[in-house]
């Protein structure tokens, strides 16, 4: 490669790097929600979250794990997203367990086998169009915690879909609501 395009290249680099503005202006696409809204996000996510920590100490199960906080934020905070629809949210926390604990029985949890599975977890979102971004933390979950394999079907699978049924009955009470915009 010759010097004036290693140049170009990296003046392009720093370019990207600086964003397209100081500060988000006025005019910024992510508007304020208005106060229906935030009420709605919540009391969707205290109910969600509360009722899964209900169901997880009556049946002595455990349903409930940190990523499931950042799923609420998603699910009752930007319903419309497609990173917060039922496809996501079950398949790919399915998805990311499934290869953390995978990589976890065929490694062990090494630094190293921690970036494989997170990074490996995010590519199977992405092949199977299931990405949601709380996932990265479920593989991260199973590499810190060590579970079985029971940890597919208890918190991952029972508790992604608690949430997603919470969502349901929740967000489409308020009218200016509507969830999901897609199940599969």
């Amino acid at each position: 490669m010759n010097y004036k395009i290693i140049q170009l290249k990296w003046n392009n680099y720093w370019f990207k790097i600086r964003g397209k503005w100081r500060s988000c202006p006025l005019t910024c696409p992510i508007d304020k929600p208005n106060h229906q809204h935030i009420f709605w996000s919540w009391f969707g996510s205290f109910i969600a979250i509360a009722t899964t920590a209900y169901l997880s100490t009556k049946t002595n199960t455990p349903l409930l794990m940190a990523p499931f906080g950042a799923t609420s934020v998603l699910i009752f905070g930007v319903p419309d997203s497609p990173l917060a629809q039922p496809r996501n949210v079950i398949g790919g926390n399915i998805v990311a367990a499934l290869v953390s604990l995978s990589i976890l029985y065929l490694f062990g949890s090494h630094p190293w086998a921690m970036g494989l599975a997170v990074a490996t977890a995010i590519g199977m979102m992405q092949f199977t169009r299931t990405v949601h971004p709380p996932s990265g933390a479920v593989a991260l979950v199973v590499m810190m915690t060590n579970p079985s394999w029971q940890f597919l079907l208890t918190p991952v699978l029972e508790g992604s879909i608690i949430l997603v049924l919470c969502a349901v009955v929740f967000n489409n009470l308020a009218d200016e609501r509507s969830y999901p915009t897609h199940w599969f």
